[in-house]
């Protein structure tokens, strides 16, 4: 039996399980089709806009993590050196930076190969993980557009530990 013949059929839409988890959360959603769902999610630091999207080729299920902050051109090549420093330090998905619109983007996906069917808690995990990353280094984007300073500058004062409490 070659892989052409094997029925790789889903019983749910990958996009409809993000938007019953968004449902289940009382997330605010808006389903542009039917392989495409955003999210607007508010956190600490700036409200965050989340795409999930269905790639049927890649039988992947990709998230892109927007907010809003413009880079000027002034500030483009430090803030790639902090898009380094901060990639080489992640685990999952990584940051990029869409030059044309000075917007900086979190990405990852989530491989569903083989007629996988993505469960609740992968979305809710997909989601948070990219919520996490977006809040640990929103300041340090924040520092090297505002503030002027340098890419390693800018990571040192996000990444930090505090002892006891206040």
């Amino acid at each position: 039996m070659s892989l052409l013949e094997i029925d790789l059929s889903r019983e749910a839409h990958p996009v409809d399980v993000i938007e019953q988890v968004a449902n289940a959360n009382e997330w605010a959603f808006e389903r542009a089709g039917d392989d495409e769902i955003s999210i607007s999610v508010a956190g600490n630091w700036t409200d965050y806009h989340v795409s999930f999207s269905w790639m049927e080729d890649f039988e992947a299920l990709h998230l892109a993590c927007a907010f809003d902050i413009k880079v000027p051109d002034n500030r483009t090549l430090e803030i790639m050196r902090l898009l380094a420093l901060i990639n080489e330090q992640m685990l999952f998905g990584h940051f990029d930076l869409w030059e044309q619109e000075g917007a900086i983007m979190f990405r990852q996906a989530l491989l569903l190969s083989g007629g996988v069917e993505p469960t609740s808690q992968q979305v809710e995990v997909l989601l948070h993980s990219a919520l996490e990353a977006c809040e640990c280094y929103f300041q340090a984007f924040q520092f090297v557009i505002w503030s002027g300073v340098s890419a390693r500058q800018a990571l040192s004062s996000v990444l930090f530990e505090t002892y006891g409490t206040a």
